[in-house]
C-alpha cells in the first residue's frame, strides 16, 4: 500500500494549514493508498489548524484512501486527542425504513401532544382574560393599551381599503349579471347582504391574520428563542397573565369594530360602481341598501368577528410559544401560524353558515 508522508510545520494555523491541504493535493491519492500526517516537528497548533487536519482527513477518506497520524508531542498530542473523533471516517447507520403503522403512530402523538399544550393555552388564556382579572390577580393594562393601537387603530386604513376593493368588486361581477335583467338596484341588496353575513368579517379577519397573527407569532417565538420567556418564568411570571392575556382581549374589542368599518368599506365600495358606473342615483342606492340591512346579518358578523378573534391571538401565540431552532424556526412559525388562522377561519365560518342556515332557520 503506497503512503504518502506528509511533514507539518512546527507551527500550524490557518495559513499553515491552508497549504499543508494544498500540498497535499498536488500529489493526487488514490483508492487503497494512504495519508500519514507526521506531527514530529510541530511544537504549537491552534483551532484553525485543527480544523485543517479535519479537512485533510476528509479528503483522504473521499478519495477511499485511509488517513494515519504519528509524532504529535506536548500540547499538540492534547489537541489532536481533542478532534480525534473528526478524524475518523463517519460511520453511518442506515435509518430503518419506518413502517405505515408506525409513522401513523408517531403522527397522532405529535398531534395529541400540540393539542393538549394549545388546549392547556386555551385555559391558561381563558382564565387570566376573564377571571382573573376580576379576582385581583392583576392585568397589564398599558399593554393592552399599546395592543389596541397596534392591532386596531393601524390596521384601518389597509381594512378599509381591502374591504373597500372587494366591495367594489363584487358589485362589478354582480351587475354584470343582473343588468341583463334589469335588476342592476339589487346590486345593492347583494353587497349588503354580502359583507353583513360574510365577507366584511372573513376580509377582515384574513387581513388581521397576516398582520396581526404573523406579529404576534414572531413576537413570541423571538422572545423564546433569545430566552426571554424562560426568563419570565424564571421570575415567577406566568406568560399567559404576562404577554397573551392583554392581546386577546386587545383583539376581542379590536375585531367587531374592524369589522363594523369592513362592512362600511364594502358597502363603500359597492356604491362607487352603483352610482357612477350604473349611473343609479345615490338616494335610491342608499334607501335600497338600508331596506336590505337586518340586525340578524350583522349579529352573524359580529359573532364571526369575536370567534376569529380568539382563534387569531391563541394559534399565533401557540405556534410562537412552541418554536424551536433560531431564526428559520421563527419564520417557520410565523408562516405556520398564518396558515393555520387561516384554515381555522374556513372552518369557523363554515360551522357558523350550518348553525345559521341548517339548525336555527
Amino acid at each position: 500500500m503506497t503512503t504518502h508522508r506528509i511533514a507539518c510545520p512546527p507551527t500550524l494555523n490557518q495559513e499553515t494549514g491552508r497549504a499543508l491541504l494544498d500540498d497535499a493535493k498536488k500529489e493526487p491519492v488514490a483508492r487503497g493508498e494512504a495519508i500519514l500526517l507526521d506531527f514530529a516537528q510541530t511544537r504549537k497548533m491552534d483551532a484553525r489548524g485543527g480544523a485543517w487536519v479535519v479537512a485533510l482527513a476528509d479528503y483522504a477518506y473521499a478519495n477511499s484512501a485511509e488517513f494515519r497520524w504519528e509524532g504529535e508531542q506536548g500540547d499538540v498530542a492534547d489537541f489532536v486527542a481533542l478532534i480525534e473523533p473528526g478524524l475518523h471516517p463517519e460511520t453511518r447507520k442506515q435509518r430503518e425504513a419506518e413502517g405505515f403503522t408506525t409513522h401513523v403512530g408517531a403522527s397522532a402523538l405529535a398531534i395529541a401532544a400540540e393539542v393538549r399544550e394549545f388546549a392547556g393555552l386555551v385555559v391558561d388564556a381563558t382564565y387570566w382574560t376573564l377571571i382573573g382579572p376580576l379576582e385581583g390577580r392583576g392585568f397589564r393594562w398599558g399593554l393592552w393599551t399599546d395592543e389596541l393601537y397596534e392591532m386596531g387603530v393601524r390596521a384601518i386604513r389597509i381594512n378599509f381599503l381591502m374591504n373597500f376593493l372587494l366591495g367594489l368588486t363584487i358589485a362589478m361581477m354582480s351587475a354584470a349579471q343582473l343588468r341583463e335583467f334589469g335588476l342592476g338596484i339589487y346590486v345593492a341588496n347583494l353587497v349588503m347582504i354580502g359583507f353583513a353575513r360574510e365577507l366584511a368579517a372573513i376580509m377582515t379577519a384574513v387581513v388581521v391574520s397576516a398582520r396581526t397573527g404573523a406579529a404576534i407569532a414572531a413576537e413570541l417565538a423571538t422572545m423564546k428563542v433569545q430566552e426571554e420567556i424562560d426568563a419570565l418564568q424564571g421570575m415567577g411570571l406566568n406568560v399567559s397573565q404576562f404577554l397573551v392575556a392583554p392581546k386577546l382581549l386587545a383583539l376581542l374589542v379590536v375585531m367587531p369594530c374592524l369589522t363594523a368599518l369592513g362592512m362600511l368599506a364594502g358597502i363603500a365600495g359597492g356604491s362607487v360602481w352603483g352610482v357612477l358606473v350604473l349611473e343609479i342615483r345615490l338616494d335610491a342606492w342608499l334607501n335600497q341598501t338600508l331596506s336590505a340591512a337586518t340586525l340578524d346579518d350583522i349579529w352573524q358578523g359580529m359573532a364571526k368577528s369575536l370567534a376569529f378573534a380568539v382563534v387569531i391571538v391563541l394559534i399565533g401565540c401557540h405556534n410562537g410559544l412552541r418554536v424551536r431552532g433560531g431564526s428559520r424556526g421563527v419564520g417557520l412559525m410565523t408562516t405556520r401560524a398564518v396558515v393555520m388562522d387561516i384554515f381555522a377561519i374556513v372552518v369557523i365560518d363554515m360551522m357558523f353558515a350550518t348553525l345559521f342556515y341548517y339548525v336555527l332557520e
